[in-house]
Order: C-alpha cells, then sequence, then structure tokens
C-alpha cells in the first residue's frame, strides 16, 4: 500500500516570506533606469546588462519591452523630448519659438549625448512629433509659405543642437582639466604670442573666445537668426 505523501501546512506569512518582492516590469521603469544611467555614464554606460541589473531582473526578461539598442535610443529621445516646455499659444510667434528654444537647450543639457541621441533617431514618436507640429504651425500662422515651413523648423533645431553640442564638448573638457584657468591663461598667453601683421583681429579678440557666458551667447544667436526669420517674412 502506497504511503500518502504529507505536505506541510503553509501559512500566508510564510509563501509572503518566500517569494522575491519587487515593482512589475514595464517600460516605464525600464525608461526611468536608462535615464539613470545616461545622467550618471552618457551613453556608453548604458547596455541591456546594466539595465537589467539596475532593475534587478535577468536580461532576457528586458527584450520582452525593448527589442534592442536601436529601441533604447527612440524611448530615450521620446522620454527626452517630454522635457521641452510648449509655450502660451497667446504670445506673438517669435516669443514662443525663442522660449521653446530656450527649453529645449535645457532639457538636452540634463544628459550627456542627448544631442546624439535625438540626431541619430527619428522623429516617429508622439512627443517629438508634438513638437514638429507646434514648430510647423507656428511658422504657418507666422505667415511663412508652406515649402519655407519644414526648412526654417530644420535651421532652428539645427541651430540647438550644434550650440549644445559645442556647449558639452567644451564644459566637459573644462570639467576633465584640473588646471583649467591656468591652462586658459596660458593658451592666451600664446595667442598673444603670435605674429601681430598676421593675426590682428584674432589677437584683439582673444579675451571673448577664451571666457564664455553660454546663455548669453545662446540668446546672441536666437537673436540673429529669429531676425533673419522678420526680415525673410517681410521679403517672401
Amino acid at each position: 500500500m502506497a504511503r500518502r505523501r504529507i505536505h506541510p501546512l503553509t501559512t500566508d506569512e510564510d509563501t509572503n516570506r518566500s517569494e522575491p518582492l519587487h515593482t512589475p516590469l514595464d517600460r516605464a521603469r525600464i525608461v526611468g533606469i536608462m535615464l539613470e544611467l545616461l545622467k550618471a555614464e552618457g551613453l556608453d554606460g548604458i547596455s541591456m546588462r546594466k539595465i537589467a541589473d539596475s532593475l534587478g531582473v535577468k536580461a532576457a526578461s528586458l527584450y520582452y519591452h525593448v527589442k534592442d539598442k536601436e529601441q533604447l535610443l527612440h524611448l530615450l529621445a521620446e522620454e527626452i523630448s517630454t522635457k521641452i516646455d510648449f509655450p502660451d499659444t497667446a504670445l506673438d510667434w517669435k516669443m514662443q519659438l525663442r522660449l521653446w528654444s530656450r527649453s529645449f537647450r535645457l532639457s538636452l543639457l540634463q544628459y550627456p549625448d542627448a544631442v546624439h541621441i535625438m540626431n541619430s533617431t527619428h522623429a516617429a514618436s508622439p512627443n517629438r512629433l508634438a513638437h514638429i507640429e507646434f514648430l510647423f504651425r507656428v511658422l504657418v500662422e507666422a505667415g511663412f509659405k508652406d515649402d519655407q515651413v519644414p526648412w526654417l523648423a530644420a535651421m532652428l533645431k539645427n541651430f540647438i543642437y550644434g550650440f549644445v553640442d559645442e556647449e558639452c564638448r567644451l564644459q566637459d573638457r573644462a570639467k576633465f582639466s584640473e588646471e583649467n584657468q591656468k591652462e586658459s591663461e596660458t593658451r592666451f598667453k600664446e595667442i598673444e604670442a603670435l605674429p601681430k601683421e598676421r593675426y590682428p583681429h584674432f589677437i584683439r579678440l582673444a579675451a571673448y573666445t577664451t571666457s564664455v557666458n553660454w546663455e548669453e551667447e545662446f540668446s546672441f544667436g536666437l537673436d540673429v537668426l529669429l531676425a533673419g526669420f522678420v526680415d525673410k517674412l517681410a521679403r517672401g
């Protein structure tokens, strides 16, 4: 006669104690961890393994939500675009573009490699398309011709991307230079020692190249660009 197997009684407390406690994995949690890694280590610090380790799961679990690193980049770009504020539509078109551009720059500056991420992915997600729609609407309502609107929007975005890219590059270089002030002084002296008859303007203006006010320079460049828009609108 076969003996019956007797299983020990378990309580709810025992069951809860034996099961791992964790928040269910979803795309929002994955993107949140990706942004943390991006801030801490830059784009090179993001990998499926690191994301999985930070979430306390196996890397294979991520592939249910994100298929590859290309999709990771698209998710990062989409999330970065949520940080950009839309200005009040009651403002005039120039002020709307000015405020949007400033917010765009500040959003990009929050994350290392943000310009590369945005430039290397297609703007086909809802938040990014919303910003394209915003730019097109503002420019159309301002009175620009339809064929000019995409060019002007691209011109504005490229100015912001280029400016932030240089800003981040130079700030990173300064950050890793322990003797940055001393090096700047040395470079300035080297410039002053150049032949004055060959580089008179470069030497005279050197002081303005060794000290940068990024906020002021960005506003100046944006004003010049928008002044060009105004002139183009007047001339048709």
